[in-house]
């Protein structure tokens, strides 16, 4: 029998480092482009690698060294579609299921492409855990739209809510406004987006900051 209670996690740098679909997807494109000029792939993709934390247009950039017979549409389709070799933690798994045997609802919201997280929710192998799913694009609306949340709400019903990411710009504000309970995972430095706390309204801020996300059950339980 399902409890009252209800979880609701991000996906990208909560479930897993957004920065390993990146490595990923870059190993794809440096494969594409080896197998059709004469130089090896591992110097293709530490080079995508290196303008990439350049800050410069990683695609541009590439085709433009290595005269790739490729265009930024080719690469950027690859990047979106291609199945990422990414895996949970043992620890993240190890949390997810002692949640399920504590019979606690579990929902995933994320922004993002429908592919794009589909193919991120396989990899991880998450539809064990997971009911629900919203991704924004096929949802109609993106966090930090009431709506994303209250999806929830209508179909787990009444209960203690929890809302746990690590954007601070979007995840936080609306679940703080609807009375869910809102925990943050820290930045472990390799975050896509950065968490400046320093300059930001308290209302985006969540109600618990985690290192690791198993600390959660220090929370619900």
């Amino acid at each position: 029998m399902k409890t009252n209670t209800v979880l609701v996690f991000d996906l990208d740098d909560t479930l897993y480092n957004e920065i390993d679909f990146l490595k990923s997807a870059f190993s794809e494109i440096a494969l594409k482009i080896a197998n059709e000029i004469n130089i090896d792939y591992i110097e293709i993709f530490c080079q995508i690698q290196s303008f990439y934390y350049d800050n410069t247009n990683v695609f541009k950039e590439t085709i433009k060294k290595y005269n790739a017979p490729f265009s930024i549409e080719e690469l950027l389709h690859i990047y979106r579609n291609h199945k990422p070799k990414i895996k949970l933690s043992q620890d993240k798994i190890n949390l997810l299921n002692m949640l399920k045997s504590m019979n606690i609802s579990l929902g995933l919201l994320t922004d993002g492409r429908s592919i794009q997280q589909r193919n991120k929710i396989e990899a991880l192998g998450l539809d064990d855990w997971f009911s629900e799913v919203v991704i924004s694009e096929e949802f109609g609306s993106e966090k930090p739209h009431v709506e994303n949340y209250k999806y929830f709400e209508k179909i787990f019903g009444k209960g203690k809510y929890y809302y746990i990411g690590d954007n601070i710009k979007k995840d936080f504000i609306t679940p703080n406004s609807i009375n869910w309970t809102t925990i943050c995972l820290q930045d472990n430095g390799v975050n896509i987006h950065k968490q400046d706390m320093h300059f930001i309204d308290e209302k985006y801020l969540a109600k618990y900051t985690i290192l690791k996300l198993p600390e959660v059950l220090n929370i619900v339980s």
